[in-house]
């Protein structure tokens, strides 16, 4: 404690001797120390304070997207309906043989025009024109047979008259020259049917048209049993192209016309192209003529016939093709495609609804022309609603969206 004190007074002693010590405070250590930490502790709290003024805000929402809209409009449209077809000839005639033999002569070579009545094959003759000079003998036999009974009886009638003989004598001869009347009636038969032999050896055409590919040549065995015809005859003057429809296809296609019954409604069907193989279109109109009698149970679908003229030859049996059908939808929407967005098999649109939310619709497409749907009316979605037209893959349900301006424009591309 008194190496303390001395040490106290010896300070106290130095800052009361030492003139400096109040004179320049900047110079004093512990003056000097002590202002450092204070604006040490100044800085610390202003980097404090802007640290907390810096610190991030919550990110604002982005506005609604600006989003092309249109109207939605009706009217009556055509659509076009493909459907396969295959393509006949008005007589497609299957060329066989009537009698059996060995195949003398080809008069004609595949896919040459014939007309009716025109050669085109030749079976041998020989055995049936045997048949026919025996048929012919056994005639001449019957006729000479006739005559003697006839004579038997012109003998007996005066003999019987003045009884000589007996009436019995008379009636047996009688029956005997019946008998041979009837063999002469059946041996006229038999020549008939010879000359009918003889006549099948030679194959005519019974109508004109295109012979088809030959199935058997010159020399081959033939027989009305045969699997395969000789060949084929196609009358193509006009041609029978035969399609089918579905149920609902067919019950939309008799709503189409006006008529009492199905006959007078085919009368009202307009005409109909043919798109050849190629899918060109075939120069001529056809009409539909004939509807089948019943559905077929394996398919679902009924058979219609439309009849085509072909001057030209262009068009033969056993062609492929497609019928295109006109349909005339009256008051359908009219639904851009690119506006659709199809999910599980099902197509889309997002209607605007108020306070510009957009809401998912389904909608049923009952055709489509150029790159429109055309859409059946139904409460969901109907004529005057406002559709989004682009960005559809970036909506969701009940999302909200800025209505674009130019709207009214694309609206106007939509009605033409």
């Amino acid at each position: 404690m008194i190496g303390n004190s001395k040490t106290m007074k010896t300070i106290k002693s130095s800052y009361i001797t030492s003139p400096t010590a109040f004179s320049n405070p900047i110079h004093s250590p512990l003056l000097k120390s002590s202002l450092m930490k204070t604006l040490l502790l100044a800085a610390v709290a202003a980097l404090t304070l802007y640290g907390c003024s810096s610190a991030p805000q919550a990110p604002t929402a982005p506005p609604p997207p600006a989003l092309p809209v249109a109207s939605i409009v009706s009217g009556t449209e055509t659509t076009y309906q493909e459907y396969p077809a295959s393509i006949e000839g008005a007589v497609n005639v299957e060329i066989r043989p009537q009698v059996s033999g060995t195949l003398d002569k080809v008069f004609v070579d595949e896919g040459a025009f014939v007309s009716a009545g025109q050669p085109i094959f030749k079976i041998n003759e020989q055995p049936y024109r045997a048949a026919l000079n025996n048929a012919l003998a056994s005639l001449h036999a019957a006729e000479a047979a006739h005559v003697n009974a006839q004579l038997e009886v012109e003998k007996l009638t005066p003999l019987v008259a003045n009884k000589v003989v007996s009436d019995y004598q008379l009636k047996t001869a009688k029956a005997a020259a019946d008998v041979a009347k009837a063999n002469i009636e059946s041996a006229k038969a038999n020549v008939a049917t010879a000359q009918i032999n003889l006549g099948y050896t030679l194959i005519k055409a019974p109508v004109s048209g295109y012979i088809g590919l030959l199935a058997k040549k010159q020399g081959s065995l033939v027989a009305p049993a045969d699997v395969a015809p000789l060949t084929q005859l196609s009358d193509v003057h006009d041609v029978h192209v035969y399609f089918s429809l579905g149920e609902k296809d067919f019950v939309a296609f008799k709503e189409q016309y006006p008529g009492a019954n199905l006959k007078d409604k085919l009368k009202n069907v307009p005409s109909v192209s043919l798109l050849l193989a190629d899918n060109t279109e075939y120069a001529k109109q056809g009409k539909i003529d004939i509807v089948d009698g019943q559905f077929d149970k394996n398919t679902g679908a009924i058979t219609l016939r439309a009849n085509f003229s072909n001057p030209d030859g262009l068009l033969r049996s056993g062609n492929t093709g497609k019928i295109r059908l006109s349909l005339s939808h009256k008051d359908a929407l009219i639904v851009p495609e690119a506006s659709t967005i199809e999910m599980q098999d099902k197509v889309f649109v997002f209607v605007v609804g108020d306070s510009s939310k957009v809401k998912k619709q389904p909608i049923d497409i009952i055709g489509k022309s150029g790159d429109h749907y055309l859409v059946k009316d139904k409460e969901a979605i109907k004529a005057g609603d406002q559709i989004v037209l682009e960005g559809i893959d970036k909506l969701q349900e009940g999302m909200v969206i800025q209505p674009q301006k130019a709207a009214d424009k694309v609206a106007a591309v939509v009605k033409k």
